[in-house]
C-alpha cells in the first residue's frame, strides 16, 4: 500500500513549508530510534518521516508529488532535493530551492545548544541521556557459568585433596583443570573456580565454573556430618576376655581397647578421629563392635562352651516392647 507523505507528518496538503519544517522535526523527534530503544517499528517509522521530509521540503518534487502521487519519480521527481545527509540529527539540507537545514536545537525544541540550558528538554540533558543509555546498553556483561558434577572418592572428601577433570569448551578444545578439594566437603556442595567458565560475548569478564561435588560411598565408613562411623568385628574371645585391635581411621591406625564382656552393637568413642574441616572443626570416630561366631566350631567345644553359658542365665530381650 503506498504510503501518503501528508499523513506520515500529519499535516495536509495545504500546508505551507514552515508548517512541513516544524512537523517534521516534533515527528523525527517522536520516532527517532534513540529515543525509543525498546519500539521494534520505531526505525521504520524514522525513515518514512524522512522520506516523506525529503519530498515534500522541495518544492519541485511536492509539485510533482501533488501531480502523480508515488508515481512522481517517473515523472523526474527522483534528483536532487534537500534531506539531511548522514547522520539525520546533524541536518544538512541541499542547496536547493526550498533547502532546510535542520540543527540538533531546532530538532529538540531550540534554545538549547551544547553547552546545556536551564530548561527541561534541552539538547543537552537529553544527549546527557543518550550516552547514559548508550553506555549502559554497551557495558560487557559477564560470561556464562558452567556446572559440572564431579565424584570424589570417601577418604578424598574427608582428608582434601586434589581432582582433575577435562571440559570440552565451545570451539572443540578440551581443556584440564586441576580442582582442590577441601577437607570435609560433603555430597551436594559446589566448588566455584573463577573466570574458568565462558568467554564473554561482549569483552566482559568470564563466566564460572561451579562443580557440584558427589562423594563416593565407603565399603565400611559412613558420615554423619563430622561424625564417623565404622562397623568392627572383633572374636568372642575379644568381646569376652577384653582385648586391644587395630582400628584404622582418617589419620592412620590407632590402637582401640574393647573393656571385657563387650556386646555386638556397643559403641565405642574416639575422640577427635572423625571428620576434620579446612575450618577447624573435628568430629569423632564411634565403633560399633560387632562379635564373630567361629563357623567352624566343633561339636564339644560347642557342648563345652554352651555348658559354661548355662551358669549365666540372662534374658537379653527383657526390655524389647513394640
Amino acid at each position: 500500500m503506498a504510503v501518503d507523505h501528508y499523513e506520515t507528518l500529519g499535516v495536509s496538503r495545504q500546508s505551507t513549508p514552515e508548517e512541513i519544517q516544524k512537523a517534521y522535526r516534533q515527528m523525527a523527534r517522536k520516532h527517532h530510534p534513540d529515543l525509543n530503544p525498546n519500539d521494534a517499528k520505531a526505525k521504520e517509522k524514522f525513515q518514512q518521516v524522512q522520506a516523506a521530509f525529503d519530498v515534500l521540503n522541495d518544492p519541485q518534487k511536492r509539485e510533482l508529488y501533488d501531480r502523480y502521487g508515488n508515481a512522481y519519480e517517473t515523472f523526474g521527481g527522483g534528483g536532487g532535493g534537500s534531506r539531511p545527509s548522514g547522520n539525520p540529527w546533524a541536518g544538512g539540507g541541499g542547496p536547493g530551492a526550498g533547502g532546510f537545514e535542520v540543527n540538533l536545537d531546532d530538532l529538540f525544541g531550540g534554545g538549547a545548544g551544547m553547552g546545556g540550558g536551564s530548561g527541561a528538554g534541552g539538547f543537552a540533558d537529553l544527549f546527557k541521556t543518550f550516552k547514559q543509555r548508550n553506555n549502559k546498553r554497551a557495558a560487557p556483561t559477564k560470561g556464562q557459568n558452567i556446572e559440572h558434577t564431579l565424584t570424589v572418592p570417601f577418604a578424598t572428601s574427608v582428608l582434601g585433596g586434589e581432582a582433575h577433570i577435562s571440559l570440552q569448551r565451545v570451539d572443540g578444545e578440551i581443556e584440564s583443570l586441576r580442582v582442590k578439594i577441601p577437607a570435609g566437603i560433603e555430597s551436594g556442595k559446589k566448588i566455584r573456580l573463577r573466570g574458568k567458565g565462558e568467554e564473554s560475548e561482549s569483552g566482559g569478564v568470564a563466566g564460572d565454573l561451579l562443580i557440584k561435588v558427589d562423594v563416593a560411598p565407603h565399603p565400611h565408613f559412613r558420615r554423619q556430618g563430622n561424625r564417623l562411623d565404622v562397623r568392627v568385628p572383633v572374636t568372642l574371645a575379644e568381646a569376652v576376655g577384653g582385648a586391644k585391635i587395630d582400628l584404622p581411621t582418617p589419620n592412620g591406625t590407632i590402637t582401640l581397647t574393647v573393656p571385657p564382656g563387650t556386646s555386638s552393637g556397643s559403641k565405642l568413642r574416639v575422640k577427635g578421629q572423625g571428620v576434620k574441616h579446612s575450618n577447624g572443626e573435628v568430629g569423632d570416630l564411634f565403633a560399633e563392635v560387632l562379635v564373630v561366631i567361629p563357623k567352624d566350631l566343633a561339636a564339644e567345644d560347642r557342648t563345652e562352651l554352651l555348658e559354661v553359658l548355662k551358669k549365666y542365665p540372662q534374658n537379653p530381650r527383657a526390655e524389647l516392647r513394640w
